[in-house]
């Protein structure tokens, strides 16, 4: 099997058997067929440890980023180990290649004070009725209520949602549903936008589709519209020029842990595998208890 046939097959297979989100199997084949461009697209048993080591350093010396190092070393590694369970290549020839550790970098976090007073410069925006803006506000209230992701919420179905029990059935990543709470603000800002948002932007839409949350044409949202959204209204509040709807999420997930929520349960309403990737909050939750000491302590 020729270089080019065999990524296509293991992008099939991270779908379908190993369940990964669309996403991250569309980076893995584009770093793949990069180095099929970078080795001209040899036989897979051509392919040695330092083909792979060269490859790496050019996307280097390009400036490419550590966690983008990072994730193409593991895209080969996962690739040749598939090859060599297929029978494709007699040795794995990733075997010892080395990547940068990605770099950690503590995420963008806006305060209490600053949500509080942007939900209620959106909540006094929705009072109008306009349906764009009961949209977004619901959005808001969401997307920092219940501390899921963009694709999270796009995915979201009315039927997903139940205002009496506050609670929302969501897809996470490798298809893992997982049910998380949200609190009253948020339940009130999805009601007024049912009952007075989505019916006009349903009317606007070519056929009905079962979507939470409807774009302006009445098609299901998308991230890139949701994106753009947070965007616009959250940079002033962090001062930050690039923020998204991620920075909801590390917002909600360290106002938890402020408020003494437990560590395995804010994983399980993020949904995150593992531990380690939700302890980065208590970083950020660490630092804020520094600042804090050093203004007021007067031996800080």
């Amino acid at each position: 099997m020729d270089f080019t046939a065999a990524v296509d097959a293991f992008a099939e297979h991270l779908l379908q058997v190993r369940r990964l989100s669309p996403a991250t199997v569309r980076a893995y084949r584009s770093d793949l067929r990069d180095l099929g461009v970078s080795l001209r697209a040899p036989e897979l048993t051509a392919v040695d440890l330092e083909a792979l080591r060269d490859w790496l350093w050019h996307a280097t010396q390009r400036g490419d980023a550590r966690s983008t190092l990072a994730r193409r070393a593991a895209a080969a590694r996962s690739f040749f180990g598939w090859a060599h369970e297929q029978g494709l290549v007699a040795h794995d020839p990733s075997l010892r290649l080395m990547a940068p550790k990605r770099g950690r970098t503590l995420p963008v976090v806006a305060s209490q004070d600053a949500m509080a007073a942007l939900l209620e410069q959106q909540r006094v925006a929705a009072s109008g009725g306009e349906p764009s803006a009961l949209r977004d506000h619901a959005i808001l209230e969401t997307l920092y209520g219940a501390g899921i992701r963009v694709s999270e919420l796009c995915g979201l179905d009315i039927d997903d949602v139940d205002l009496d029990r506050c609670t929302a059935r969501v897809l996470g990543k490798g298809s893992k549903e997982r049910v998380v709470p949200f609190g009253a603000p948020a339940r009130n800002a999805i009601g007024a936008y049912l009952s007075r948002g989505r019916p006009v932007l349903t009317a606007r839409a070519t056929k009905s589709v079962p979507a939470l949350f409807l774009g302006a044409r009445g098609g299901r949202i998308g991230p890139r519209a949701v994106y753009e959204l947070v965007a616009e209204v959250l940079a002033p509040y962090v001062g930050a020029e690039t923020v998204g709807p991620h920075a909801l999420r590390h917002t909600a997930a360290t106002h938890l842990l402020d408020g003494g929520a437990d560590l395995r349960a804010v994983q399980e309403i993020l949904g995150h595998a593992s531990l380690g990737t939700t302890q980065i909050y208590t970083h950020v939750s660490a630092e804020r208890l520094t600042a804090t000491y050093r203004l007021a302590h007067p031996r800080a």
